[in-house]
């Protein structure tokens, strides 16, 4: 995976995940499948209405929050 570093040093990955106008059945486990491939950046919003399922998929998967964008 490629990324791109950051002013403060810290690098973000390239490509992430949407989770724009997915249900929330749907985010959980594509979520979760994606944290389980490797991927790190999560595109999540209020708004969204399934944050609650990106919430539980994080848990769900062992990856340190602090890894996640």
């Amino acid at each position: 995976m490629s990324y791109s570093e950051l002013n403060n040093g810290v690098k973000i990955p390239n490509i992430g995940i949407g989770t724009y106008l997915i249900k929330p059945v749907d985010a959980e486990r594509s979520v979760r499948q994606a944290l389980e491939m490797g991927y790190r950046l999560i595109d999540t919003a209020h708004v969204y209405s399934n944050e609650k399922a990106v919430g539980r998929a994080i848990k769900a998967s062992g990856v340190k929050r602090e890894e996640i964008f």
